[in-house]
């Protein structure tokens, strides 16, 4: 019988054992943000979580309750503030968050963390907060933690990318809410895609400068970045095995003895 792989669902004693014995710990970190008119606005989360998930139950790992709010939605990555629906947190928040997290587990002898980001805004927040987190520590009381920064998207191989975009790959930023989230989130969570009211009015074509406080004209009225015509499940469970396998080899190297 496999073991738990959620933290939340544990028993203290049952959590102390694990973490003593050396389970890496999964930080799933996400957004809640719009994602076109037909895909949940936790998609960000979902994404992550479900790929901590996989990862955990091949390494004996244990996924940690996810951070639901991401550092602000920008107009050439996520369709920005302006529409209803996303919650922005600044990215010192979101970095003071990933501190305290990663000091209080070190507290608790934790000394193999896995961040799984879902959310572009945020990549450097998150470098940020691990970088607080081992001044607070301490370097060299830290010397024996290892931390692993993962982007879910970065895990994804060329050829799989070929596969799922044979006439070209956008690139991660057009992709928000475009076919690689929409597959993998058909492949995990179809209840919270609806196809019909996918709205064709993308791609962005950003000009190369930011304008503030006004958005740019060119984010897609839909929040769609990209488009959504070619998203499948089946593309969604090979974008999802790259990343889950990515994770997982990661992980057998950096902890061999996990």
């Amino acid at each position: 019988m496999s073991q738990p792989v959620l933290y939340s669902e544990l028993p203290w004693p049952e959590a102390e054992r694990r973490v003593r014995e050396g389970a890496p710990l999964f930080l799933p970190l996400g957004a809640t943000e719009q994602h076109g008119r037909h895909m949940a606005l936790g998609t960000d989360l979902v994404l992550p979580t479900a790929i901590a998930v996989r990862a955990a139950r091949r390494v004996g790992g244990l996924v940690l309750p996810g951070i639901a709010y991401g550092n602000r939605s920008q107009p050439k990555t996520g369709g920005g503030p302006a529409f209803p629906g996303t919650i922005n947190i600044t990215a010192n928040t979101f970095s003071l968050i990933v501190r305290d997290i990663i000091c209080d587990l070190h507290r608790q002898k934790a000394r193999r963390i896995v961040t799984v980001n879902g959310h572009y805004e945020n990549v450097w927040p998150t470098i940020e907060g691990i970088e607080l987190a081992l001044d607070a520590i301490g370097r060299d009381k830290a010397r024996d933690l290892t931390i692993l920064r993962v982007d879910h998207w970065d895990m994804i191989r060329k050829e799989t990318l070929e596969r799922v975009f044979p006439d070209g790959y956008p690139g991660i930023e057009l992709e928000h809410a475009s076919v690689l989230e929409t597959s993998m989130m058909l492949a995990l969570r179809p209840e919270l895609v609806d196809l019909t009211q996918a709205v064709h009015d993308g791609p962005a074509s950003f000009l190369p400068y930011d304008r503030y406080p006004e958005p740019p004209a060119e984010v897609p009225a839909s929040g769609v970045l990209s488009l959504t015509e070619g998203s499948a499940a089946e593309k969604g469970e090979w974008l999802l095995k790259d990343c889950e396998d990515g994770i997982v080899n990661i992980v057998n190297r950096e902890f061999p003895s996990g």
